[in-house]
């Protein structure tokens, strides 16, 4: 049964913002799943930035399978790591397009088998191409998940999503996953926080509070 504590952080996810909602433009499952790997410690505007360009050359999994990394690397260099992000992704269409028939794979299994997919981005792929209720931590997730008390400090980040995936019901994952991110990104920032327009206040563990 969700606590009380949970429900109104959860009701005031929903005031805050109730469109919450993936920003990574794409178009299809692939692209999506391109997207989130190169999302990895940059913002997702860097990414929409550059995927424009990178779709219309290589539009399948197949086609930038076939490319070489280094043709790959001038459409993403405007990221960091951008070197080590055109190998990923080369090597995820690759096992996209030979392993899986071109098809992104739907179960977590599948999908951190590929390069440059972990549980986090994993479960992004599950709810954004599948709908499967998953609750994906990136940093914002993360942060709020302990600012909020719904983790501990020290806990890692496979231990906030088991935490998060107890406390809230599974028919609100990918909806509370989008809000916390929303939240993280516009409002509860890591260095100065908006916490004079936050109805969170009262619940949060932040001890350098920005009121």
């Amino acid at each position: 049964m969700i606590s009380a504590r949970t429900q109104k952080i959860l009701d005031g996810l929903d005031e805050l913002f109730p469109d919450a909602h993936c920003e990574l433009v794409n178009h299809n499952h692939f692209e999506l799943a391109v997207a989130v790997v190169l999302s990895a410690q940059t913002t997702d505007v860097s990414v929409n930035r550059v995927t424009p360009a990178l779709f219309e050359t290589y539009p399948t999994a197949a086609d930038l399978a076939a490319a070489d990394v280094r043709e790959i690397e001038p459409f993403i260099s405007s990221l960091g790591l951008y070197h080590n992000k055109a190998k990923s992704i080369h090597d995820l269409a690759v096992g996209i397009h030979e392993r899986f028939h071109d098809q992104v794979p739907d179960n977590m299994d599948d999908l951190v088998s590929l390069a440059g997919v972990g549980r986090k981005c994993a479960n992004v792929i599950l709810s954004e191409c599948y709908g499967i209720p998953s609750l994906a931590v990136d940093t914002h997730v993360y942060r709020i998940s302990k600012r909020l008390r719904l983790a501990n400090p020290d806990d890692t980040v496979y231990q906030v999503e088991l935490k998060l995936r107890r406390k809230i019901p599974e028919e609100r994952w990918i909806r509370t996953h989008h809000q916390m991110i929303f939240f993280g990104r516009y409002l509860c920032y890591a260095k100065k926080p908006e916490c004079a327009r936050c109805p969170f206040v009262p619940l949060c563990r932040e001890k350098n509070k920005n009121l």
